[in-house]
């Protein structure tokens, strides 16, 4: 059933119960702004487990949903390597058998709606927007995991529907509700390295192949497969899908990019007051094919002039680089057999490690000004002036930007609560998310196919066929 007639049908009932409308935001239904939200989990993957069903259960888990239903047992008795200490102590006094539990969120929010309050989505990348979209619809507050959505034009109307539905929203992107990443806008600010006119980031990620669709295979036990499919093209079941392996694919993730981006590039998007790109290009890659991201990367995107800041190049690096062995990928090539063994960095970075005798990590972003490095890593958590004796010897600039108190779970319930938006609220986060699907959309051109980019028209002017990918078309029964 379409959302909107589900939404419509329950709004009708409850104004003739002469209550409040069930599609308005629902805090209240939690009773008192003191007593505990009811909270669902749509993703019980390993970071559902590790993270998403923790963090519902600091207030009141109601409802799982997952299209595996061995995910269920994994929540229930997660092995103890996986959890924070802490988590397991607060997941451990959860009554699951008291935990609603679904295959299809769709049914979940059809059934048990009018009990959530808010719903923390860890799905894969394709059903991060029909969930959310679905939830702020009918009032429920919304924690997604990062990117926010799989295209472009779902990204803008995220942001449009937690504004039009006034509801609280929170991207997973944890560092932006760190001290780290508003000393990094600060150093900027400050001008503590000049006029910024580069930035290199990097992810030791490889979530891509190369060569055709593995052959078809039987669903396995327990997998409800046309649920996973959700609104994506339906294909039959094959390996490298599921549990993790989506990442790779064009129809269900964005690539390595995808998985890393809104973290590493979030310092960048923030400090340098970043918008639309005017383009965005593949440099190289290596391996990709019609259908899965490439291994490794070098994007460019190329920033007007914003403010008083120049313009600017910002420089993307993951995954693999082609060693002595590799040549370019053919469709009946392997991961192995084009030599991806050795980490793709920025020339930068090894420059730097060497001279300075540091080790930068294998996530990280270095800013290039005028006067000066600065360097931040995976979530801008740290951020550090290159060398040590420089970052030592500028003045700490003074705190501007307020400081979030305890976490970025905690910070989304109190938008719950309050009313302000949290930090990483869609506004904000669909915006950054365009920047980095762009990335995506690249790699699916392909190196050496610049997209001019025409941000506010949405739209790519000199290759009209990537228009597909900036608004995907959605499978019936997923529509909202």
């Amino acid at each position: 059933m379409n959302m909107n007639r589900r939404c419509f049908l329950k709004t009708t009932a409850a104004a003739a119960a002469g209550s409040r409308l069930f599609c308005a935001p629902s805090i209240f239904a939690a009773g008192s702004p003191s007593s505990k939200l009811a909270t669902a989990v749509i993703g019980c993957g390993e970071r559902g487990v590790t993270f998403h069903v923790p963090a519902a259960t600091e207030e009141r888990l109601v409802a799982l949903a997952d299209t595996d239903d061995k995910q269920f047992a994994v929540v229930t008795r997660p092995p103890k390597s996986k959890r924070p200490a802490g988590d397991e102590k607060r997941v451990a006094g959860v009554d699951f058998s008291k935990v609603k539990k679904f295959t299809d969120y769709r049914r979940m929010f059809d059934q048990i709606g009018k009990e959530i309050d808010a719903v923390f989505i860890a799905t894969p990348n394709h059903h991060h927007a029909p969930a959310a979209l679905m939830a702020m619809q009918l009032g429920k507050h919304v924690y997604c995991e990062k990117p926010l959505c799989h295209d472009i034009f779902t990204a803008r109307r995220m942001a449009e529907f937690a504004a039009k539905h006034k509801v609280a929203t929170q991207m997973g992107n944890q560092g932006h509700s760190c001290e780290g990443a508003r000393r990094l806008c600060e150093y900027i600010a400050a001008g503590a390295i000049g006029k910024v006119t580069a930035v290199y980031a990097w992810s030791n990620r490889a979530n891509g192949s190369v060569g055709p669709r593995p052959p078809q295979e039987p669903v396995p036990a327990g997998l409800h497969w046309d649920e996973w499919i959700g609104p994506a093209p339906y294909r039959d079941y094959h390996k490298d899908l599921h549990p993790h392996e989506w990442h790779n694919w064009h129809d269900f993730g964005n690539g390595s990019l995808g998985n890393m981006g809104c973290h590493i590039l979030d310092g960048a998007f923030w400090a340098l007051k970043l918008g639309h790109p005017t383009s965005v290009e593949v440099e190289e890659m290596l391996g990709g094919s019609k259908e899965c991201y490439p291994l490794g990367t070098r994007i460019r995107w190329e920033f007007p002039a914003r403010d008083e800041m120049p313009p600017l190049k910002v420089y993307w690096f993951d995954g693999k680089k082609r060693n002595a062995k590799g040549s370019a990928a053919a469709d009946n090539d392997t991961p192995d057999s084009i030599g991806s063994s050795v980490q793709n960095l920025p020339p930068l970075v090894e420059e730097l490690e060497k001279k300075h005798k540091i080790k930068l990590g294998g996530n990280g972003a270095l800013y290039v000004g005028d006067k000066g490095v600065l360097w931040s890593d995976t979530t801008c958590a740290s951020v550090r002036i290159i060398p040590e004796k420089q970052h030592r010897a500028t003045r700490v600039p003074p705190a501007r930007i307020p400081r979030i108190k305890g976490s970025h779970v905690s910070d989304f319930y109190r938008a719950c609560r309050s009313g302000k938006p949290a930090c990483s609220n869609f506004e904000y986060a669909a915006r950054l998310t365009e920047m980095i699907l762009l990335g995506s959309l690249a790699c699916i051109a392909g190196p050496g196919r610049k997209i001019e980019w025409d941000g506010p028209g949405m739209k790519c002017t000199n290759l009209s066929e990537l228009d597909r990918w900036v608004k995907c078309p959605v499978r019936k029964g997923w529509e909202v």
